[in-house]
């Protein structure tokens, strides 16, 4: 394709967007609408993926020492416990450190239980994977000086079945919402080549080849494309910025809890939306036309 004509197509596209400026705002108004939803739908689920990861990367097996363990047998329990494949990491707690805890949590009426402390040393085990927590927590269970392993299994094998599937539940609605915006903008798009099949019957008419009607109509979906994106785009950075201002210095109160940071997070999702807008303008417009080049 020579320079001059690509120049001539990229002309004829921004002329048909003047030219046609109700039908233009239709479909750019149609993309932002749709955009917006995809925007917010991504920002949320994303959101959702990087709390459920925090979630399951908080979960530790509290390794109980016997009460009889010395020092030396506390330092081989540790070192076996180090030695499993999957364990992350080991941090030793000591029965007092445990007390502080339960008093920080419970409240100050077990600082009654300070001066007689009831409470075992303990070993504060992190799996690489937190799917490995109950293989590890089974493995240690079985090692000489270890009282009891806890690490919540009920409560936490509930937890990664809540989350794994709501991963899934999270991917099929995405897929879902992208589909949908692939039919409305396309739609939109079609009513507004619709308009105008007149004008393209007598290209076809005058001897114009299918390419050189369709690159213009090609042009103009991806311009739909990005003008559609700017208002989702400037919508979601501000809106994200101030949400993540507000909710995450109390999403992290006492917890690993946290969004994802603005930046990098707001390029990415900006990238995204602008990439949807433009594909799905180009593909709305190069399956639209075709059935009116066949003259």
């Amino acid at each position: 394709m020579k320079f001059r004509t690509v120049g001539r197509h990229f002309r004829e596209s921004f002329k048909s967007l003047y030219r046609n400026g109700w039908m233009t705002f239709a479909a750019a108004s149609a993309v932002t609408v749709t955009l917006i939803l995809v925007s917010v739908f991504f920002a949320i689920m994303m959101n959702m993926n990087k709390l459920a990861d925090d979630v399951e990367n908080d979960v530790e097996i509290n390794v109980h020492i016997q009460l009889t363990a010395t020092k030396a047998q506390q330092d081989e329990l540790q070192n076996n416990i180090e030695q499993l494949n999957g364990v992350d990491s080991v941090t030793f707690s000591s029965k007092d450190e445990q007390m502080e805890k339960l008093v920080s949590t419970y409240g100050k009426d077990f600082e009654l239980f300070k001066q007689d402390n009831p409470l075992y040393d303990v070993f504060i085990v992190q799996a690489k994977e937190p799917s490995d927590t109950a293989k590890v927590a089974s493995q240690i269970e079985k090692m000489k000086y270890v009282a009891k392993v806890n690490y919540g299994e009920k409560t936490v094998d509930k937890l990664f079945d809540v989350l794994k599937w709501g991963r899934y539940a999270g991917i099929i609605l995405s897929a879902g919402l992208l589909l949908t915006a692939m039919f409305l903008i396309s739609n939109t798009i079609k009513i507004a080549i619709y308009s105008r099949r007149t004008e393209i019957e007598i290209m076809k008419l005058v001897g114009a080849t299918n390419w050189f009607i369709r690159w213009p109509f090609v042009l103009e979906g991806a311009w739909l494309g990005l003008l559609g994106s700017i208002v989702p785009v400037i919508l979601t950075f501000v809106g994200y910025i101030n949400t993540y201002n507000l909710i995450n210095p109390r999403l992290g109160e006492g917890t690993n809890l946290s969004l994802l940071t603005p930046t990098p997070f707001m390029y990415e999702i900006a990238g995204l939306i602008i990439a949807i807008g433009v594909l799905i303008g180009i593909w709305g417009s190069a399956i639209s036309i075709r059935r009116f080049l066949k003259v």
